[in-house]
């Protein structure tokens, strides 16, 4: 064992799951799952231990009774081989019905999957340096970062070897594996945010200060980013990062919160939570006690946000290599996709592909000599550099589909929807939207353009489906979550209240202007008239 937990002796006022995770660490589940768990099967699992799956990156699937799990691997700033890309194809393949989903933090999911197969998917990750272990659970979770990373003309500095020995420094280290709740790492020198910093527990986002009279590169420092039922923006604390300071700096991060953090309520545990009632300069004190001294600020060199979208052929910072982004509709693609996009970055490039918080995937290193060949490749008729505007900027959580947390289906809903607006509208700008089944936000409906969270309401014919409506959310320098519109709307009347919301940003918008600053212009009250009126025409 490794960190003495100092709140053990407060156990009286501890939540449940926190007297769970003094008796058992985490990261013990990993071995009862091969030695034991994996031979007597489903029913030999106690419900106390279930809980703890998490740690091993599963979670039960929906409905729980029937045994089955989905397993989420890390995928560290998003970043995979053409070998590894492989390895999760035949995964999918073997034990998860084909299914593959790319997470808005860069991880990919599998579906389907029993207890007993469980120690054969952790032994074919490890032999690829892959590993699924504490992608959930209240420990240090995926490190989010520019996929882009060291090809990427417009990062300040290459922040894949950082991005690593982060998650090297977290991953199975029993004095970070009981935290009061999840925790989620940010980093990128991406001028446009492609980390989305704001919404993370600890982000770093490019920097520079003149020292001694150089200008240095290094990272501005956020904490207490979050979304869920209480969303807060991430506050910056007064403090310039030296590239060889990051780790230690994220170290004495994750101690003030498993030192400091609430372990109460549970739904009042998050680092979000303790930086709101401290405030960035108390924080930043109690870090320094920690760190020592650090410098204050630098320049800020954020200049916009990019919202993770890569797609198209670009220019990479090596002469004469591209990388070319590819659409992945709602994050889902099949087995025989993903390998045969492994081929197609052997192939074409250099054996590397890269996945995306919009739940998109790259391939890089592409010479300029084959990019027209590449876009020639099958594949890539679904899995388009090009796709339709509303199927482009389209991202979506699992929904009920298998998560016992959602309310409503939604991935196969939110293709619907944007392939619906792509057939009645044409725009000029692009429109962010994103679908979540419950409030916990793991789709990030709150920084979309139009955001959509399921709920269900009662009707003549029974409970349906049916969604609340948010718009003008955004990150970057304006960073800001959506607002609510009045009015709930049914699922079947979605697409057409939609398609009048985007008529209405056509029809009304200034030459250039996004739909986030229409939104401020407008203001939410002129949109739920419209939402009004609209379902009184549909009624």
């Amino acid at each position: 064992m490794g960190y003495t937990p100092v709140w053990e002796a407060n156990k009286e006022k501890l939540n449940k799951m926190e007297l769970v995770k003094l008796q058992k660490d985490g990261l013990d589940i990993i071995e009862d799952i091969r030695n034991n768990f994996s031979k007597n099967g489903f029913d030999s699992i106690p419900a106390e231990d279930m809980d703890l799956f998490k740690w091993a990156g599963v979670y039960q699937q929906k409905p729980k009774s029937d045994g089955y799990f989905m397993m989420r691997v890390r995928i560290p700033s998003g970043i995979l081989s053409a070998e590894q890309a492989r390895t999760l194809a035949g995964i999918a393949r073997d034990y998860g019905r084909d299914l593959v989903d790319i997470t808005t933090r860069q991880a990919i999911q599998f579906h389907w999957l029993t207890v007993e197969q469980l120690p054969d998917i952790f032994d074919r990750l490890a032999a690829v340096g892959l590993s699924s272990f504490e992608a959930c659970g209240d420990c240090p979770r995926t490190i989010v970062g520019n996929p882009l990373a060291g090809i990427d003309p417009y990062e300040l500095i290459d922040t894949t070897t950082l991005v690593q020995q982060l998650s090297d420094t977290f991953l199975g280290n029993r004095d970070f594996s009981n935290l009061p709740r999840k925790y989620k790492i940010s980093i990128s020198s991406n001028v446009y945010n492609a980390g989305h910093a704001e919404i993370n527990d600890l982000a770093f986002t490019p920097a520079s200060k003149v020292i001694d009279g150089e200008e240095v590169i290094g990272f501005h420092i956020w904490v207490g980013g979050g979304l869920s039922a209480r969303p807060y923006l991430a506050q910056k604390l007064d403090a310039f990062i030296r590239p060889e300071e990051v780790v230690n700096v994220s170290v004495a991060v994750t101690e003030v919160f498993r030192d400091y953090g609430y372990r109460e309520k549970r739904h009042h545990a998050r680092l979000k939570f303790l930086v709101a009632d401290w405030g960035a300069e108390k924080f930043l004190s109690v870090l320094k006690e920690k760190t020592g001294e650090l410098e204050t600020a630098g320049d800020d060199r954020t200049i916009g946000w990019n919202a993770g979208y890569f797609t198209g052929v670009h220019k990479q910072r090596q002469e004469g290599l591209n990388y070319v982004g590819l659409s992945v509709p709602v994050g889902r693609l099949d087995a025989n996709e993903l390998e045969e996009l492994a081929r197609l970055a052997d192939e074409y490039g250099n054996g590397s592909l890269r996945t995306c918080n919009s739940q998109n995937i790259v391939l890089t290193d592409i010479p300029d000599a084959n990019v027209a060949a590449l876009l020639e490749e099958r594949a890539l008729e679904r899995l388009t550099p090009e796709p339709k505007q509303f199927t482009a900027f389209a991202v979506s959580c699992t929904g009920n589909e298998f998560c016992n947390l959602a309310l409503v289906e939604t991935k196969e809903r939110m293709r619907q929807l944007a392939s619906f607006l792509d057939e009645n509208i044409e725009l000029d700008e692009p429109i962010r939207m994103h679908m979540i089944g419950c409030p916990n936000s793991c789709g990030q409906r709150n920084i979309a353009d139009i955001g959509f969270q399921g709920a269900l309401v009662k009707t003549d014919d029974g409970m349906q489906a049916a969604f609340d409506v948010f718009v003008g959310g955004t990150l970057g320098l304006e960073a800001k979550f959506n607002e609510k519109l009045k009015g709930r709307i049914l699922a079947d009347k979605l697409p057409h209240v939609v398609l009048q919301l985007v008529a209405f940003y056509k029809e009304e918008k200034q030459d250039g202007e996004s739909f986030f600053h229409f939104a401020q212009r407008v203001g939410t009250q002129t949109f739920s008239e419209r939402v009004e009126a609209v379902l009184q025409q549909l009624a």
